[in-house]
């Protein structure tokens, strides 16, 4: 099998050694060929070029889940196909490693080399449903181009908290459990639109729900992780159904202390509920507008500040090694 290693240098959790210990491991079983991210985009780049070769059977990514995310958005460039399009495998190198981990891949690196070797053996894969977000015809957003998502989307709140976190990363610091923390205190003591929210929830054939000051679209269950401990914003997303999205409608000092409550206790069987916290499953198509601009992250990448974002579950988009 001809495959791809596209390796991110600034992965967190690897060193130089570790990648190239990993390559060679890769190397006994497939023919292989790797590739060094330069730039932001490159490892998007680089899965298109093997999509559109039509030679390579495998495309490897060994980061983050950003990088996870650059090489879904380059395979799919053209759309899914699954039956056509080279697979997808992941390596875990980044601090949180989201996509991966719920794939139930382990979260170290040289594991997960293992039972990725172990996988490819004995031909164990599996195709998952993706999220894809784009702009909204007829709306200020419409020229924003479409976009893949592998695990979760946030317009609003925790996208803003993703911008924070971001901004401190680009100053020096590391991207810790600790820093997450004190950004959502920041975020949440700035944050304007948390009694009252500018969110509209918009679907085919339903009313539309109204004043959500934020909104959590999951393609998968986790939503994330806190170290070891998995975080279940909505237990019932999978990668076998379209996506699942929570939203708050309220989040004053004493709603927002309950629901990171339930987030922090939740379990595969139960997320956050309450009044003001409402939760669809299984959602095919749906629009999120904004009376202001708003955040707008994606797999943990902040993506700048949006008023409308349109979102479609994509089943069966791509086959990976598990």
């Amino acid at each position: 099998m001809r495959a791809l290693l596209v390796v991110n240098p600034s992965a967190t959790t690897t060193s130089a050694r570790t990648r190239d210990v990993l390559a060679h491991a890769l190397a006994s079983d497939l023919k292989l060929d790797v590739a060094t991210t330069e730039y932001r985009g490159h490892a998007r780049d680089l899965a298109r070029r093997a999509a559109e070769s039509g030679t390579i059977e495998l495309v490897v990514a060994l980061g983050g889940d950003g990088t996870v995310n650059e090489v879904v958005n380059g395979l799919l460039h053209a759309g899914p196909d699954p039956a056509a399009l080279p697979r997808l495998a992941v390596v875990p190198g980044g601090s949180t490693n989201v996509f991966a981990r719920a794939l139930g891949l382990p979260n170290d690196v040289v594991e997960a080399t293992g039972a990725l070797l172990d996988a490819l053996r004995e031909g164990s894969e599996r195709t998952v449903g993706l999220g894809l977000a784009a702009g909204t015809p007829g709306t200020e957003d419409e020229g924003v181009p479409a976009r893949w998502f592998t695990f979760c989307a946030g317009f609003g709140f925790d996208a803003g908290v993703v911008g924070r976190v971001e901004q401190q990363r680009e100053r020096g610091k590391r991207s810790t459990h600790s820093l997450y923390v004190r950004q959502v205190m920041r975020q949440f003591l700035g944050e304007t639109h948390r009694r009252h929210g500018s969110i509209t929830l918009e679907r085919p054939g339903e009313e539309p729900l109204e004043n959500l000051v934020m909104s959590i679209i999951c393609n998968t269950a986790p939503w994330t992780y806190l170290g070891n401990r998995p975080v279940y914003a909505l237990p019932d997303a999978s990668f076998d159904t379209a996506l699942d999205v929570l939203g708050f409608t309220k989040l004053s000092t004493m709603t927002a202390t309950r629901y990171a409550t339930q987030l922090l206790t939740s379990t595969p069987e139960r997320g956050p509920q309450g009044k003001h916290a409402v939760s669809l499953h299984d959602q095919d198509s749906f629009t999120l507008h904004s009376q202001a601009p708003l955040p707008f992250q994606m797999d943990g990448d902040h993506l700048g500040l949006r008023r409308s974002v349109t979102f479609t579950g994509v089943r069966r988009a791509l086959r990976v090694i598990v």
